[in-house]
């Protein structure tokens, strides 16, 4: 597995790089691991956290179609800070399909880039930027979406895995 020194900053990830590989658990009792996907397109989706109005529609629309994702040989896994439990709590609560892994020490969150400045009301704060990775088959950085808007993201992403040899 990469160090979380040889990940550069988001900043410094391309379309084109290859994906940091990266390792966490996940809301189904095991856990998930970047490189096991080799030979599938995967979707990699930052997002902030569990149970919020923009999170729950980002997660079950990418539930809605991930029968589609597969027909695309896609998987799709779905990345925040929060701990398995609530993960699990999420999942149950919303009938979701996705995978969801737990990053509460934001070991991939960080390196990744994602971990942001945020402003709410005039306050600022620390928090995941919403943000997607379409992944090749051979481990490499298809396309990158960042500050996600949620409506149509999920369709729009499908689009282009469909798209991706």
């Amino acid at each position: 597995m990469t160090s979380q020194e040889d990940i550069p900053a988001m900043s410094d990830l391309h379309e084109g790089d290859p994906a940091p590989d990266f390792e966490l658990e996940t809301d189904t009792d095991g856990t998930i691991r970047l490189s096991g996907f080799r030979g599938r397109k995967v979707v990699v989706y930052f997002y902030p956290k569990d149970n919020t109005p923009g999170c729950t529609t980002e997660a079950k629309d990418f539930s809605a179609l991930l029968d589609e994702f597969e027909k695309a040989d896609t998987a799709v896994i779905g990345i925040s800070p929060d701990t398995v439990r609530k993960h699990q709590n999420f999942r149950q609560k919303h009938d979701l399909e996705v995978i969801l892994a737990a990053d509460p020490e934001r070991r991939v969150i960080e390196p990744w880039g994602v971990w942001k400045e945020k402003s709410m009301y005039g306050r600022k704060y620390m928090g995941v930027e919403r943000s997607t990775f379409l992944i090749d088959r051979e481990g490499k950085i298809a396309r990158i979406w960042r500050k996600v808007k949620v409506k149509g993201h999920a369709g729009e992403v499908l689009k282009a895995a469909r798209e991706l040899a």
